[in-house]
């Protein structure tokens, strides 16, 4: 009973992480697409808190519930392949979160404020969100390939 009821917080926690993440990709994009500086606003500012908010309880969850199914399931954590590939896959997307991501959110949020303010950089709000755009693949790619190998646990 112990392992399955780890087993829904472990999947909790990735439904938090995932999902928040999924879904501030969409609401930029929506931002984006209206062209208002206000709604790029908004929409930056919400992802930066949903971030607080959901992914890294989702990530803190995903950790703890891991690595005491592991235990409780008497799985080596380095020496099972899907375990030890999913924990760098998490690293990487973590790495590139806090590295990439996160910073350039913020520079995105600035931009649009100071564009709020009368100063604009279109050129520079563009290349930031391809920035953006460029690394958030990696940093939701690896957490993605990350669930298809807990899900199938390849040569397990």
């Amino acid at each position: 009973m112990m392992y399955l009821v780890l087993k829904a917080v472990h999947v909790l926690g990735v439904v938090l992480f995932l999902g928040n993440i999924i879904t501030g990709v969409f609401w930029k994009v929506h931002a984006d697409l209206s062209g208002d500086l206000r709604a790029r606003a908004q929409a930056l500012d919400g992802i930066i808190r949903s971030d607080a908010l959901f992914t890294v309880p989702g990530v803190l969850l995903i950790i703890a519930s891991g690595v005491w199914l592991a235990i409780v399931g008497k799985l080596p954590l380095l020496r099972t392949d899907w375990i030890l590939w999913s924990i760098i896959l998490f690293a990487i997307s973590g790495a590139v979160f806090g590295g990439r991501v996160g910073p350039l959110q913020k520079k995105l949020l600035a931009n649009v404020r100071a564009g709020l303010d009368g100063q604009w950089n279109e050129s520079e709000y563009h290349k930031l969100s391809r920035g953006w755009q460029a690394w958030g693949i990696v940093a939701t790619a690896a957490p993605v390939i990350a669930l298809f190998l807990m899900v199938l646990k390849p040569d397990r």
